[in-house]
């Protein structure tokens, strides 16, 4: 049996995984929308491992994004703080 709970992602995979590109990820990292990755050293470059928690969380946001939610609210939503804030929707906030 796979232990899922170990399992690590590129940025590479994580990406292709969940249908955003890897300037998305960066983007959303430096925003703090997601979690900063924990880094592999190889030579003189590190590279970002993702968690499984944390891959759930992209993939979160991205089919939040592809349901119509802004960027902001689909944060919010994989986050587990609202589920309101479509485009086109005024939630009065």
């Amino acid at each position: 049996m796979i232990n899922r709970k170990n399992k690590t992602y590129s940025i590479g995979e994580a990406a292709r995984l969940c249908g955003v590109t890897e300037k998305q990820i960066r983007h959303w990292e430096d925003m703090n929308y997601i979690p900063q990755a924990s880094r592999v050293i190889c030579g003189k470059r590190s590279y970002r491992q993702f968690t499984e928690d944390e891959f759930r969380l992209i993939r979160s946001i991205k089919r939040s994004l592809d349901d119509g939610f802004t960027l902001a609210a689909a944060v919010r939503k994989a986050a587990g703080k609202t589920s309101e804030g479509r485009e086109g929707e005024d939630n009065g906030r």
